[in-house]
């Protein structure tokens, strides 16, 4: 029994060295539901589980200043581009994913209101109750900027639910206690029980570009590298499509 036993160890401990190591990921909330759709069949690609952390870019960025460790990042742009600089990501590995702007969701089946040009946006918005957002949210500086070009920031002011957790400003209008939401689409589309009603008037349009990129430190570069050539592939750019990015290629 002993011997059994001791074989019985010795071969677990085997199958777990052949066991492939997972890729850690780290996703901003804007390419999120992209990743989900793609996950499967880029671990079958590349041979590798994905272990994948999404949240908001710069919130993953203050994860990995404190010192957690990663093999892949697709971030926004602007916070990809800074762990560049800081030596965290290695330059040669850099590639643009796509970009996606910013729209407003309602609770499904709620009336949609007009956003169909900037002053019927601008009466939507003063009429609004409440809207919600991300407070460390990459959108948050252009739904700002739309406010100012408005005219309106003191308006919407007393109206706006700043949200700490990511996917909460959604979440409150599927439960109700938020009227609205001003996000990234790509943020929008894939929740139960939100509406996108759509994309700000082109007038108004800004977008949030992202970025991916392989960790100075990974122990798995080759395997890394797989991952950002999958998700940078032509078969890749109906995923992005499908919800609310442009591809970058």
């Amino acid at each position: 029994m002993k011997i059994r036993s001791v074989a019985a160890v010795i071969f677990g401990a085997a199958s777990l060295l052949a066991q492939p190591a997972s890729i850690r990921v780290l996703v901003s909330n804007g390419v999120r539901a992209v990743v989900e759709d793609l996950q499967p069949q880029c671990e079958k690609t590349i041979g590798h589980p994905l272990a994948i952390e999404y949240s908001a870019a710069a919130l993953l960025k203050q994860n990995v200043d404190a010192g957690e460790q990663f093999d892949v990042a697709f971030l926004t742009t602007e916070v990809t581009d800074e762990l560049i600089k800081e030596g965290k990501v290695t330059a040669e590995s850099r590639v643009d994913l796509g970009r996606v702007g910013v729209g407003i969701g309602i609770r499904a089946g709620a009336p949609k209101p007009d956003i169909s040009s900037p002053d019927a946006l601008k009466r939507t918005l003063l009429n609004a109750k409440s809207i919600t957002y991300a407070k460390d949210g990459a959108a948050r500086k252009l739904i700002e900027k739309i406010y100012d070009r408005l005219g309106i920031t003191n308006e919407v002011q007393p109206k706006i639910m700043l949200q700490s957790v990511p996917g909460r400003p959604q979440t409150a209008v599927a439960d109700g206690q938020a009227e609205m939401v001003m996000t990234l689409i790509s943020e929008i589309l894939p929740v139960k029980g939100v509406e996108l009603v759509g994309p700000v008037p082109k007038e108004l349009q800004s977008y949030v570009s992202f970025r991916g990129g392989v960790s100075a430190h990974t122990k798995n570069a080759e395997a890394s590298r797989a991952v950002v050539k999958f998700f940078t592939s032509s078969k890749a750019a109906a995923a992005y499509r499908a919800r609310g990015l442009e591809p970058a290629r």
